[in-house]
């Protein structure tokens, strides 16, 4: 029997809902493709319809436009990374091994998941680290933010936030550490790629010393707080 995996979205993502119906799961999983492949900034709605084979005006019964496309691919990226980070490390209960398994998580290559058919996560990964913070880094950010727009990157932070206190209970910056810790894994990775003598790794192109360079930032900065403070 084939377990399918289904993520709630906010309706103020879309202004029809993609997962209900054929066409609209070919715009996300075709929509995913084609930014990977030619980048956000080329993306059209019309380029999109051409290459499935169906109506520029098709699409937009979906998508108010292709900004809030973005966010919703993010926004499912977010919400699909919590259930990952819940259940993997659900049966941990050293909090420090706990958090390194979500260190790695962030930092190193995502599997496609077999239970989402018209999501290719690994590739999903790639726009999040080469087109993610696109989808706040925007003048509307504060009107879309109280749409609550980006509620699952918060829950993903706020997760992270609450397995760094169950290390130190006594840090001061948790949510500011989990969201570094997230972005800090995109921007390595980015720069090890295209930009690497803005990282150690432009040699070795090697996702494990991206965790071992997040490691010793976490767990340096949990250490040297101050118990008590």
């Amino acid at each position: 029997m084939e377990i399918q995996l289904q993520i709630k979205m906010n309706e103020k993502l879309f202004l029809r809902d993609p997962e209900q119906s054929e066409l609209g799961k070919k715009i996300i999983l075709h929509s995913i493709e084609w930014i990977h492949k030619n980048g956000f900034e080329a993306f059209t709605f019309k380029k999109l319809a051409e290459a499935i084979g169906t109506t520029e005006a098709g699409i937009y019964r979906y998508f108010e436009n292709k900004h809030r496309l973005l966010i919703y691919l993010t926004a499912w990226y977010w919400s699909w990374l919590e259930y990952q980070v819940t259940f993997q490390t659900n049966n941990i209960k050293d909090p420090v091994v706990k958090l390194k398994m979500v260190i790695h998580l962030l930092a190193t290559m995502v599997e496609d998941d077999i239970r989402t058919s018209y999501v290719d996560e690994s590739i999903l990964h790639q726009i999040i680290i080469t087109e993610g913070t696109k989808a706040y880094l925007t003048k509307r950010v504060s009107e879309d933010n109280k749409d609550h727009l980006f509620k699952p990157y918060k829950d993903l932070c706020a997760v992270i936030g609450n397995m760094i206190l169950e290390c130190n209970p006594h840090y001061k910056y948790p949510k500011s550490l989990a969201s570094t810790i997230i972005e800090m894994a995109h921007f390595q990775n980015f720069f090890m790629n295209n930009l690497p003598s803005l990282t150690d790794f432009g040699k070795s192109k090697d996702e494990a010393e991206i965790v071992l360079f997040l490691e010793d930032l976490v767990f340096s900065s949990l250490q040297s707080s101050s118990v008590g403070g």
